[in-house]
């Protein structure tokens, strides 16, 4: 169907809605508050883009906020009723055992009969609804919601009240999640963002099969950068054609989101879900969890599938879990695992983390690298850094050797060139998704740049004019990745460390090309309240380790704290 058109008709549908939705209220007036409350109206963006125009952040001079063609009503109408099951008064008294609780606190609440899963999912859908049907705290944040997912949660109470759930269940069990827009999901479409893929039913990712198969419920999908961050130039990081700007809940319009997993770190954040799933080629994941206050992983290269996926690059892009606390990011990590025989880098990995130890892990004895510069420049860092010294770690101040990045942009050009034809060819909808190609995509985004690209497609472009060659790749690849562990490992393997110790997702591109796991865990916030988090980074395969320390930093720091507008 042409945009043009879809939007024409979704504009109808809304104006139908909204005239049945204001008789049927007409006729039951002691409805009507509520009723109001749940259908969603268009509004006017453009005071709040004139309101950024002077933004210090030029990239967050937007041009527009809410989606040109994304119809909210298409996505909580179909819920509206069982969300209206839940009372105010009843949201509120479960409030204090739900938000911002553990995923062992909710199991527990769930066992001693305080809570029902059927309760949890509706509690994280009254939020959803309640913050993101309102223009003035919507974070465009949930752009797709699992219909069946009330149903499934009421199924597993029936389970548990017939003595039928598993003896074993993982910790998961029960537990909603939220997947970014690029994981092939059953029942919601994949679109990375883009109207090339509005249409792309498919059938569930690997790591979705595996969180299914532990018995989590996919609450929906959340908001990403579209095609993760890599189509334009210079362009606001949460934005997508499809799901419009992600907001900041810290300061909407006036942090950062980060990206290319906007969606996945704001979720969390304000408790829309236990947990989200992002992904990572080059600071993805550590971006917005940094920028949200949560807690993200990138694994190492191959700890996860990556299969129906949608792709930048094989040699680099990870999925991750991203929570609200480090022992959840190992009950998600570990519900994601398995050995993926479609996936070349995928591994076998047992999990060996006893999440219960988690919390009583003690810093003390460790090493841990910190950079100079940063020691110089970020006094939240250097503030952090002299209280992991009173736990009782050694600190080792250090200045990575300079290495040459060159030929980053090409990896992830000749890879996205060649992967994404083997995603749409394997893992896409054949009959209702036709773009074959990167030639395919920018000549269909050019035919209607204000809807499909208003902050143009240069990195698209930029893949078409790359011809580096296939050897000359594998050179790159080679050398980017010595040069990468290069820049940690002189200091690691000279002084021992534990792990080195960064700020947000600075250091990135480095683990990223080296292919080292990154921990952030959030580290405190700025006079502005902007957040900001400590990263850890390791050797490959250290997950369980670097999860144990950034624990043990957390447990002692204690410094998360939720967005004052979404309590």
């Amino acid at each position: 169907m042409d945009t043009k058109n879809h939007i024409v008709i979704k504009k109808i549908v809304v104006l139908l809605t909204l005239f049945l939705a204001f008789f049927s209220c007409k006729e039951n007036t002691s409805n009507s508050n509520v009723e109001e409350a749940v259908l969603w109206q268009p509004y006017n963006d453009s005071a709040e883009v004139a309101a950024n125009k002077d933004h210090p952040i030029e990239r967050m001079r937007y041009r527009l906020i809410q989606s040109k063609v994304l119809d909210k009503n298409d996505i909580f109408l179909a819920l509206n009723d069982e969300v209206l099951k839940m009372t105010e008064s009843e949201y509120e008294t479960i409030k204090p055992i739900v938000l911002e609780q553990n995923i062992f606190d909710l199991r527990q609440s769930i066992d001693q009969g305080k809570l029902t899963y059927e309760k949890l999912v509706l509690f994280y859908l009254y939020r959803i609804y309640k913050y993101e049907l309102d223009n003035t705290t919507t974070l465009n944040t949930v752009i797709a919601l699992d219909k069946e997912v009330v149903e499934q949660a009421r199924e597993l109470d029936r389970m548990k009240t017939n003595g039928l759930e598993p003896s074993g269940k993982h910790p998961i069990y029960g537990m909603p999640i939220l997947l970014k827009d690029n994981i092939n999901t059953q029942g919601m479409n994949t679109t990375a963002g883009s109207l090339a893929l509005i249409d792309n039913v498919v059938e569930d990712a690997f790591i979705v099969k595996q969180l299914k198969k532990n018995g989590a419920l996919i609450l929906g999908k959340v908001n990403m950068s579209e095609w993760a961050y890599f189509l334009c130039s210079g362009c606001p990081v949460g934005y997508s054609a499809y799901g419009g700007q992600t907001l900041n809940p810290y300061g909407r319009r006036i942090f950062e989101t980060g990206g290319s997993s906007s969606g996945s770190g704001t979720s969390v954040a304000v408790n829309f879900a236990v947990a989200a799933v992002g992904t990572e080629t080059s600071g993805s994941i550590l971006s917005p969890s940094s920028q949200n206050s949560v807690v993200g992983l990138k694994p190492t290269i191959g700890l996860l599938s990556r299969s129906g996926i949608v792709p930048i690059s094989s040699t680099l892009d990870t999925p991750g879990p991203m929570t609200k606390n480090v022992r959840d990011n190992a009950i998600l990590l570990s519900a994601m695992l398995g050995k993926d025989e479609t996936d070349p880098a995928s591994v076998a990995f047992q999990d060996s983390i006893t999440t219960a130890s988690l919390i009583h892990f003690s810093l003390e004895g460790k090493r841990f690298g910190v950079f100079k510069s940063l020691l110089d420049s970020d006094s939240i860092y250097s503030a952090t850094i002299e209280k992991i010294r009173g736990l009782g770690a050694e600190i080792i101040e250090f200045t990575p050797p300079k290495v040459e990045m060159e030929g980053f942009r090409s990896i992830l050009n000749i890879d996205m060139k060649n992967d994404l034809p083997k995603y749409l060819s394997a893992h896409s909808n054949p009959e209702k998704v036709k773009i074959k190609s990167i030639a395919e995509l920018v000549q269909f985004n050019a035919a209607d740049s204000l809807v499909r690209i208003p902050y143009g497609q240069a990195l698209f472009e930029g893949i078409l004019a790359d011809s580096t060659s296939v050897e000359a790749l594998e050179e790159i690849k080679t050398n980017l990745k010595k040069n990468g562990r290069t820049f940690f490992d002189v200091a690691m393997d000279k002084y021992g460390l534990d792990a080195i110790l960064s700020i947000n997702n600075y250091h990135a591109s480095y683990a990223a090309v080296a292919k080292y796991p990154a921990l952030t865990v959030p580290m405190g916030y700025k006079t502005t309240g902007e957040p900001i988090g400590l990263t850890f980074i390791g050797k490959p395969f250290t997950e369980t380790n670097l999860l144990y320390l950034g624990s043990g930093f957390e447990s002692a720091v204690k410094i998360r704290k939720m967005p004052e507008a979404y309590k």
